[in-house]
């Protein structure tokens, strides 16, 4: 092999590893502590009276993980990435006691009741000049009042007990954040749940209408992904909720 041909192997093989999101560092180390890759991130800095959702590491019916634990409370533990997203995304989750005991009934739907016991989102680096003039002017509001670099567009996976499962929508608050319930009322409690998802595919079909028409939208035209996230709220209904995540991780394999 010529050293030119060389060299353009090693660009290429660079391109490939980099078409693909980094792996995921794991939630929990292997001395029982709560991995610091994973950092936290509360509300945004004018509203740091808020108290911050816990985060815990421990176990749950031998399974390690983080138990996550709001008290009209607001935050997350997000992983920095970079890269397209591989074929799925998994983790397991289990919720122990939905949001309750709150001023307010929690609802998803709407903004008095915008809250989540458990979430896992990824946020993609989607193009602003895709991203309807209105709200890409409130976005560039948000990342300068924030210190953030706010996403314009994140899906939120949810484990929600008001509505059915399999429910979509757009966050009352912004449409740059759009979510899909796994687990919706009558789900079971305290019993670990084991997710996959095709974060590309839920993209292209939550974020449709920002994306070219035609004929079906190839998986790959979903943008980079720039952070996975796990967290929990409660700062609207001021309502209690516990629950475990573990396991997050890409997966290369169609299951």
């Amino acid at each position: 092999m010529t050293k030119a041909w060389f060299g353009l192997w090693m660009v290429l093989a660079c391109m490939q590893v980099w078409a693909q999101a980094l792996p995921l560092p794991p939630l929990v180390q292997p001395d029982g502590a709560i991995n610091p890759a994973w950092r936290f991130v509360g509300f945004p800095r004018q509203h740091t009276e808020l108290p911050p959702t816990r985060f815990e590491a421990g176990s749950a019916d031998g399974v390690a993980g983080v138990q996550v634990l709001t008290a009209s409370s607001y935050g997350t533990l997000v992983q920095d990435t970079r890269g397209l997203a591989p074929a799925r995304l998994q983790w397991r989750w289990r919720l122990d006691q939905p949001l309750s005991g709150g001023k307010a009934n929690a609802d998803i739907l709407t903004k008095a009741g915008d809250d989540a016991a458990l979430k896992v989102c990824v946020m993609f680096d989607h193009a602003l000049d895709r991203v309807p003039f209105v709200e890409r002017t409130v976005l560039r509001l948000a990342r300068s009042a924030s210190g953030e670099s706010l996403p314009a567009a994140t899906v939120c996976y949810v484990w929600d007990s008001t509505h059915p499962a399999l429910t979509q929508g757009a966050n009352p608050y912004t449409r740059r954040v759009r979510f899909i319930s796994l687990q919706g009322r009558g789900a079971p409690l305290a019993r670990w749940v084991p997710e996959s998802r095709d974060v590309a595919q839920d993209f292209i079909d939550l974020f449709a209408d920002e994306l070219p028409q035609g004929p079906a939208t190839p998986r790959d035209a979903a943008p980079a992904v720039t952070r996975v996230l796990i967290g929990a709220d409660s700062d609207n209904t001021a309502s209690t909720s516990r629950g475990w995540v573990a396991d997050v991780r890409w997966a290369a394999d169609s299951r």
